[in-house]
């Protein structure tokens, strides 16, 4: 893996300092190898782009997508065309799916990831769960290409 130059380091620092609480909360259950033992990386480059959230070992990309997405849809289509070209699985959610349930968007995750849902806290500490617990994993996986949306409603 390539270092980051300087410049692609202070670009990832403004990105974020300038993070969503969408993205805050994702990140802080995905920090830490906390979701099946995977370690994710946040604003990631590959070039030319930064993706929200990166597994490298299992060439996974997490975005999310804002309001702000919905003007650019074509632009977001061709960035994903892009880094599937070159071997990565993109998955995306709305900002709201992770705000509303983020249970169900790591169970998403993991699924599409043909890992075996597992969770844990980093810490005793709250790990920024929306709950005190861990994720219920009695759920279900989703099929692999499923999204949170494509999970059953109250979950």
């Amino acid at each position: 893996m390539k270092r980051q130059t300087p410049k692609q380091t202070q670009r990832a620092k403004s990105l974020r300092a300038t993070q969503t609480e969408a993205e805050g909360l994702l990140w802080s259950v995905l920090r830490g190898k906390q979701l099946c033992e995977m370690k994710f990386r946040r604003q990631h480059p590959i070039e030319p782009f930064f993706v929200d959230f990166a597994c490298v070992a299992e060439r996974l990309v997490v975005e999310l997508d804002g309001e702000y997405h919905d003007s650019v849809q074509q632009k977001d289509l061709r960035r994903q065309e892009y880094l599937v070209g070159r071997g990565w699985t993109v998955i995306r959610f709305t900002n709201e799916e992770v705000l509303r349930d983020v249970d169900s968007v790591l169970i998403a995750i993991a699924s599409n990831a043909g890992i075996p849902f597992s969770f844990r806290n980093r810490t005793n500490k709250r790990s920024g769960m929306l709950s005190e617990k861990s994720p219920n994993t009695s759920i279900p996986l989703p099929h692999p290409a499923a999204t949170a949306s494509d999970l059953p409603e109250g979950r």
